[in-house]
């Protein structure tokens, strides 16, 4: 058995895991204090090589292949996004103008991020089946004597390594290991003291000029299942929902939801590194799979609907654990502009504004029984629409079976878009049907609803329709067919 304590002496924790808060968009706060944040104040306490001065650096050879451990730590502890402020700044010559009453100075823009208060400020690293020898035990206790704080420097603490564990310190609840974790923590692993030396050795020739963009990031994400973590999702998640600057057309759907996808993976990969293969949907070799969906949000349903799409949303499928599902939301939320051809148009995260009406959350989030595409459906198949037919397109879409169908080559409710087969189908994959469906089913069902084979580029999607037909199409409507289960 082997622990070590951390107790934060002002109760308080600041740590930016991954550059988000120099952006000025974190949200949220690192929790629990990764073990790798405790192993580079380890590596700083004493140096290593020939700056140690009262160790030989064997205890972090040993320490850095310790294996993930238990964290014991308040399971969802408040915090606080902290405003950015401008402090004085002095840099060479004296400055033209002055900042409050210092006369020839500037001012440079802080972002502190996000303060984490938890409710006991006692964190708990413990490995079952690991103990160090004595010397080691007694070097690490050296090191962890000259740590004067985690995270930020207004995060003091104590820490203490322990040989045994004391029943009195597990008060809290444990973050534990597991795949299929909520949490993404990270940890240390062998090699990391190797790049550490070459930076501090390539710092010592080149000063200021050698930065540590220059080097891999030590982030060694291991997934955490915390106290407070749900139930598997089973019916996929809305990350982000996003409005327009202005209304943009109908039929620039494709373009727009490939645009969007584009600068949603451009953000995850700036934020959060490598974007996961379920954003872009490469990398599966078995059939079944679900990827995410880019959605166009078009003004649709109503006497006054033109088809012109005034929102974006980003849906993740069932599986995805609460960390991926939030990384990708704040990716989606970092995009504030998306280039489309012959189009600019800026992007900003929904606010809770009741206008426009096709951006807003609630018009979707509905439920009804009846439901009636708003962008045609790709066919999946090359076969006539049936029942069956569209029962298994709504079994992938995780759906229920529909027990009325009625479909068309045009739209069938006012505002819902008719696309040209050049708008719908990509270049270079093979031409596909499509049509505009409306679907019936015996029970309401929850929106959105996005059926057929292009519903991860935002095609099929449906809106609820609020009244049922008096009766079938009139003659006019040749060449609408319907279809009762």
């Amino acid at each position: 058995m082997f622990a070590v304590s951390v107790q934060f002496l002002h109760g308080t924790f600041r740590g930016d895991p991954d550059g988000t808060a120099n952006t000025g968009r974190m949200t949220r706060g690192e929790w629990p204090p990764a073990p790798a944040r405790l192993f580079a104040a380890l590596v700083a306490a004493d140096g290593t090589r020939q700056e140690s001065r009262g160790t030989d650096g064997k205890e972090l050879d040993w320490f850095e292949r310790l294996p993930p451990p238990m964290i014991h730590a308040d399971g969802d502890p408040p915090d606080q996004p902290l405003h950015p402020r401008y402090v004085v700044k002095q840099s060479g010559a004296p400055a033209k103008s002055q900042v409050h009453e210092y006369v020839g100075r500037t001012s440079a823009l802080v972002r502190p991020g996000v303060r984490v208060a938890p409710r006991n400020p006692c964190v708990v690293y413990s490995w079952e089946h690991e103990s160090p020898s004595p010397s080691t035990l007694t070097a690490l206790r050296y090191r962890a004597a000259r740590i004067g704080y985690l995270g930020a420097s207004d995060s003091p603490v104590r820490v203490r390594m322990l040989g045994e564990l004391s029943q009195a310190l597990l008060t809290q609840a444990a973050f534990r290991p597991d795949p299929t974790g909520d949490v993404f923590v990270c940890v240390q692993q062998p090699g990391d003291l190797r790049t550490l030396h070459a930076m501090y050795d390539a710092w010592v020739l080149g000063g200021p000029s050698i930065t540590r963009a220059g080097y891999p990031a030590l982030r060694h994400e291991v997934p955490y299942r915390s106290p407070v973590a749900p139930g598997p999702n089973t019916t996929g998640d809305f990350v982000a929902w996003l409005r327009l600057g202005a209304g943009v057309s109908g039929r620039r759907v494709t373009r727009l939801t490939a645009a969007f996808k584009d600068a949603v993976l451009s953000r995850y990969q700036q934020l959060h590194g490598e974007p996961p293969a379920v954003l872009h949907g490469h990398g599966f070799k078995v059939p079944g799979y679900e990827i995410a969906r880019y959605l166009a949000l078009p003004d649709a349903g109503f006497a006054w609907s033109r088809g012109r799409i005034y929102g974006l949303a980003l849906w993740t499928p069932p599986g995805w654990n609460l960390e991926l599902r939030r990384k990708a939301g704040d990716a989606a939320r970092a995009v504030t502009w998306l280039y489309v051809p012959e189009l600019d148009v800026a992007v900003t995260p929904h606010g809770g504004e009741r206008r426009p009406w096709a951006a807003n959350p609630k018009r979707w989030l509905r439920s009804a029984t009846r439901w009636a595409t708003a962008f045609p459906a790709i066919h999946e198949r090359r076969r006539p629409l049936d029942l069956a037919e569209l029962s298994r397109w709504c079994l992938h879409a995780g759906l229920p079976a529909p027990i009325r169908f009625r479909s068309s080559r045009t739209p069938l409710v006012k505002g819902a878009v008719d696309l040209a087969p050049a708008e719908v189908n990509r270049p270079g994959k093979p031409a596909l049907p499509y049509s505009h469906v409306e679907l019936w089913f015996e029970e309401p069902v929850l929106g959105p609803v996005v059926i057929g084979s292009g519903r991860q580029r935002g095609l099929g999607l449906c809106i609820p329709v609020e009244q049922e037909p008096s009766g079938p199409p009139s003659r006019g409507d040749a060449d609408v067919s319907w279809t009762n289960g």
